[in-house]
């Protein structure tokens, strides 16, 4: 009779694990597909921000290529101009890319990764 016992016991503890292992395994995924979610979602906001802020920018600098380009009478001269500012703003950004992009996006994604 104990023996009957121990293995009904053995019986309810296996269906208990397997349950457990579901479960778990269940979470898991659910949880794998928050993040992925979070992050697609994420990276796609940021695309399309970036997107209108490059046409944005485009539009300005050929305007403003044009106005200077206007005050010297040369459009040359307003083309290098500008052409000189994206130089110049792309060697500081060059420079200071690990303070300016790696920093805020890496604490983005280690938020969205470790803070559920």
């Amino acid at each position: 009779m104990p023996f009957v016992d121990i293995k009904e016991n053995t019986d309810k503890v296996q269906e208990q694990v397997q349950v457990y292992l579901e479960s778990t395994i269940s979470y898991y995924k659910l949880w794998g597909f928050k993040v992925a979610m979070k992050s697609t979602t994420m990276i796609l906001k940021f695309t399309l921000i970036l997107l209108c802020f490059c046409m944005v920018l485009l539009f300005g600098s050929v305007a403003a290529a044009l106005a200077i380009g206007a005050y010297f009478d040369s459009y040359a001269i307003g083309f290098l101009i500008v052409g000189g500012l994206y130089l110049l703003t792309t060697s500081l950004l060059f420079l200071i890319k690990d303070k300016v992009i790696e920093g805020p996006i890496l604490g983005k994604f280690s938020e969205i990764f470790f803070n559920d």
